[in-house]
């Protein structure tokens, strides 16, 4: 990761009683105890509490997310039935140790058809807080905690709560104008606009960091291979890109810092000489904080209304699709909506599958509209 931490060369840290506060670097003065410092309010460490607590919100809806779904009643088998109404769909249903689409739609997941036609553009803010398995679960906050809890200690709960947040939005809309054929959900988007921050920070502060293009490379390597991870199937690689782009732009806008020269210059010992500017942020960050903030409201704004009128942005783009999926001779990209035609002779019900042709036969007494779902997911995939 970047070392963000890191401070520059100038910057020390107070060795106090075990003190993370961190001042400026002794500068050379005729008596320490005459000019004591005084702390650096931009480079303070914060308690981390909220994205803690983001994770603990996440958990809680997955549970929630269970006891909906009740497996043992809307299914005919379900993993670890041991648990009750908290076991999860069939493998071939849902391979990561969840729920069904179903239950997944109740909680909110985003569907672009119920945003565009039934005006509920809620779930693109809801379905960053549901998940699709135990698995996608376990991922998403162990990179959450990883990640999240350095930037806040280091800017703060509020500029990292709206990274996270319009991040997340921003992953959410591009998913929907691109993969409007399933049901997506997932943190995802708003984890890569963190990285994505993360990236700007470096850049937007780059006179404040020791070791530069170290930072840097290790820094692009991690989102390189977050990114490719998405081309692989079932993975929605577009609120990756989405979250990643808007956290990037977003870092210009939330994450600048003062440089040490202005720092050393208001924080130094009274009476010490600067020749330091007295500008607080150097030229380029201004220019880079303008020129974000136009981007992110325009970005926004297109993407809002292209998405309230139905665009497939597929229809303007035919080799996109491989930027979430590039199939091979291993797995298919195929995202054809799963159907099946069902012939019921009293309790014995056949169903085949409208995408593969396969079929089966089951004994079911008064079967739930979730049940036969379920069946004929399970022939489909």
């Amino acid at each position: 990761m970047a070392t963000m931490s890191d401070t520059a060369p100038m910057l020390g840290q107070s060795r106090r009683s075990g003190s993370k506060t961190i001042h400026p670097a002794s500068l050379e003065s005729p008596s320490p105890a005459a000019a004591p410092f005084r702390e650096v309010k931009h480079f303070k460490k914060w308690f981390p509490w909220l994205i803690p607590t983001f994770v603990v919100a996440n958990i809680v809806m997955f549970v929630i997310s269970m006891y909906v779904n009740n497996c043992p009643k809307n299914s005919i088998s379900c993993v670890a039935r041991f648990l009750g109404r908290f076991s999860f769909q069939p493998f071939k249903e849902n391979p990561l140790l969840g729920p069904s689409s179903s239950a997944l739609l109740k909680m909110g997941a985003l569907d672009v058809s119920k945003v565009v036609d039934k005006h509920q553009g809620w779930r693109l803010i809801t379905c960053m807080w549901l998940h699709g398995g135990l698995f996608h679960l376990l991922a998403n906050m162990l990179s959450l905690i990883v990640i999240g809890i350095r930037l806040e200690q280091e800017f703060g709960f509020v500029r990292v709560g709206f990274l996270y947040l319009i991040s997340g939005l921003g992953g959410s809309l591009l998913s929907a104008l691109f993969i409007q054929s399933n049901i997506s959900v997932g943190a995802s988007g708003a984890l890569f606009g963190l990285l994505g921050g993360m990236l700007a920070e470096l850049i937007v502060n780059w006179t404040i960091y020791a070791n530069k293009l170290a930072a840097l490379f290790t820094l692009v390597i991690i989102i390189a291979i977050n990114l490719a991870v998405g081309i692989l199937p079932h993975v929605d690689n577009f609120a990756h890109i989405g979250g990643f782009l808007s956290g990037f732009l977003l870092g210009f806008v939330f994450l600048i810092r003062p440089h040490f020269g202005w720092v050393n210059r208001r924080y130094g010992p009274a009476g010490h000489p600067s020749q330091s500017s007295s500008a607080k942020f150097k030229t380029y960050q201004y220019v880079l904080w303008v020129l974000s903030l136009i981007l992110l409201v325009v970005g926004f704004t297109v993407g809002m209304v292209l998405l309230l009128r139905g665009v497939d942005l597929n229809d303007h783009c035919s080799w996109c699709h491989y930027l979430s999926c590039v199939p091979t001779s291993r797995w298919s990209c195929n995202t054809e909506p799963i159907s099946c035609q069902a012939v019921s002779i009293g309790n014995e019900y056949t169903l085949t599958c409208s995408n593969n042709g396969r079929n089966g036969t089951y004994s079911l007494f008064n079967p739930s509209q979730s049940q036969i779902q379920g069946l004929c997911a399970e022939l489909c995939r």
